[in-house]
Formats: structure tokens, C-alpha cells, sequence
């Protein structure tokens, strides 16, 4: 029996991990304010952030990086941008993102699948 609670647990939380890339774009609304994406995506409030996925945190050219981004030594991944996105400041204390984190992790999910598709 309790195997069988175990592999359902598993499988909600698989679920829960598979992000849905529309729902993402519109969560992305938010993120907007200070971040663009597309062709002609630069740096504004906050960085562009098309091809972040295995992009070196603070590498872009065009976004003056606060000193702790700068230092973190973070590569962009599913892992990080997920920790990232649920606690900015935890992640990287003195970050200038003015943004206190998504605690649905559903969200993050989908946040994740809808910047996949960012080249």
C-alpha cells in the first residue's frame, strides 16, 4: 500500500513539474515590466532574457548587473532559474531584482516551459 502512495506522489509531483508554455507567456505579463524578450529584446529595467538557458548570470552587455549577480557565478538552468524565480533574494542576497518570488511552484513550472522557448 504504501508503495502505491509513493509512486502516485511521484507522479503528481512530475506533473506538477511539466510546465505548460502558454500558461507561462501569460504569467510572463508580469515579468515584462522589466524584462523583453523577441527580436529586439535589450536590456531595460532588468535584463533581456531570450537564450537564458546556459547563459553565465550578469553576461549580458546591454544590463548594468548589480555586484552580487555579478559575483554569484551562476549558470542559468532549470534548477537555478527555478530557485531564482521562487526566492530572488535568498538566491542571490544584494540582487537588484525588485521581485519577491512565485510561491506556486505550478507557475514556476510554467514560467520555465514558456522561457524554453526563448532563442
Amino acid at each position: 500500500m504504501k508503495r502505491y502512495i509513493l509512486v502516485a506522489l511521484l507522479a503528481a509531483g512530475q506533473a506538477a513539474a511539466a510546465g505548460d508554455a502558454k500558461v507561462g507567456a501569460a504569467l510572463f505579463k508580469r515579468c515584462a515590466s522589466c524584462h523583453q524578450v523577441g527580436p529586439y529584446a535589450q536590456g531595460g529595467f532588468g535584463p533581456q532574457l531570450n537564450g537564458i538557458f546556459g547563459r553565465r548570470a550578469a553576461s549580458t552587455k546591454d544590463y548594468k548587473y548589480s555586484e552580487a549577480m555579478k559575483k554569484s557565478g551562476l549558470v542559468w538552468d532549470e534548477k537555478t532559474l527555478a530557485a531564482y524565480l521562487r526566492a530572488p533574494h535568498d538566491m542571490v542576497p544584494g540582487t537588484s531584482m525588485r521581485f519577491w518570488g512565485i510561491k506556486d511552484e505550478q507557475q514556476v513550472a510554467d514560467l520555465l516551459s514558456f522561457m524554453r522557448t526563448l532563442k
